[in-house]
């Protein structure tokens, strides 16, 4: 996609596979700040500070963390204490553990001596990978908003956080049919939920959307019902987490509400949902997959610029009250419309999963 009308993706090697540079995701959207991650407690603070965020990428920037990591000790016992640290680091994503499967898969049967060359080269290939599969879920979300398209005009969606470019390596998991859309000439306007505490919504999806000049709107996070009880709202598409074999989502804290609201108003809810982040082994959502729990402070305090042009971070919170902060909730399948994914829009249910991703189920077993 396009910053200042030059194209990016959000996560890119160094020429000598030394280093990798990322966009750093917590400045946005008053300052763009691209770092560099060089060594394996980089690429843990980059996680685990959301510097780097979204399921998709956490999963290709983990892959790279452990590449680099091989170049200081590429044996066995290196290679699993890097995925170990790598693991830790965030822990519902799924993508996360995905990737570094896959990585091990690789890497384990290959003479010591060239394990880090090999890692470097299979972090690209998935990074790649995200890019086709994130292609792949714009061209087959496309037909939902051309068909709301050739009976409205003009087509709104309402989306939950980012699950934008910057949440993967480029084009997005929800957004990827809305940029697919804009690029087929239709006609589309995006309600962006805030998205407390960390406002990803407003802070970045907000921030994207403008960069490719999406007609926008950033609404607060309980505005999306009565938008959609008064009919302004004609799809919802969000990304996920965490996918259960049964269909069941995991998404940023808020998605839940606004799937019952959905449903209440007659609205389809639609998931963009790359393999990568549907876990085969997990079959009841709200039992079994793990919820973070993030700190206080992304809820007692805010950070934004001032009038005068100061980055200021201000206390919003009486001192004293006490917090909760589950990162992520859970959608049952009952209230998902679809799946959009790289080999269709497939129904939320274990048996439509099962047949679109055969080899997963191998894997699993």
């Amino acid at each position: 996609m396009r910053v200042d009308g030059k194209p990016l993706r959000t996560i890119w090697p160094a020429a000598d596979e030394s280093r990798v540079t990322i966009i750093d995701q917590t400045r946005l959207p008053h300052e763009f700040v691209i770092c560099e991650l060089a060594t394996l407690g980089d690429f843990e603070v980059a996680i685990r500070e959301m510097k780097v965020r979204g399921a998709p990428l956490i999963g290709v920037t983990a892959a790279y963390g452990l590449a680099i990591a091989l170049r200081d000790d590429p044996s066995d016992t290196g290679l699993a204490a890097a995925s170990a640290r790598l693991l830790a680091t965030r822990p519902t994503a799924v993508n996360l553990a995905w990737a570094l499967d896959v990585m091990r898969a690789d890497l384990f049967g290959l003479p010591i001596a060239e394990r880090a060359a090999a890692a470097f080269a299979k972090a690209g290939e998935l990074a790649d990978l995200d890019v086709a599969i994130c292609d792949a879920i714009g061209a087959n979300g496309l037909a939902l908003i051309a068909k709301i398209a050739q009976r409205k005009g003009r087509v709104s969606i309402l989306t939950h956080c980012n699950a934008g470019w910057l949440c993967a390596v480029d084009w997005g998991t929800a957004t990827a049919p809305i940029y697919k859309a804009q690029e087929a000439g239709i006609d589309l306007h995006v309600y962006v939920d805030e998205t407390r505490p960390r406002n990803q919504g407003a802070s970045l999806t907000a921030w994207e959307l403008g960069q490719q000049g999406v007609s926008h709107q950033v609404i607060v996070d309980n505005a999306g019902g009565h938008i959609m009880q008064h009919g302004g709202v004609d799809l919802v598409i969000v990304g996920t987490d965490r996918t259960t074999a049964t269909g069941d989502v995991c998404n940023k804290i808020g998605t839940y509400l606004k799937a019952l609201a959905a449903k209440d108003n007659g609205v389809p809810f639609y998931v963009a949902a790359p393999s990568s982040s549907i876990d085969f082994a997990i079959f009841d959502g709200v039992r079994d997959i793990p919820i973070e729990e993030r700190s206080a402070r992304e809820v007692t305090h805010m950070r934004g610029r001032t009038d005068d042009g100061r980055l200021e971070t201000v206390r919003i919170v009486p001192e004293g009250s006490r917090v909760a902060n589950p990162a992520f909730d859970v959608t049952p399948a009952r209230l998902v419309s679809g799946l959009i994914t790289e080999r269709g829009i497939i129904p939320a249910r274990r048996e439509a999963l099962a047949t679109a991703f055969p080899e997963r189920l191998v894997l699993v077993e």
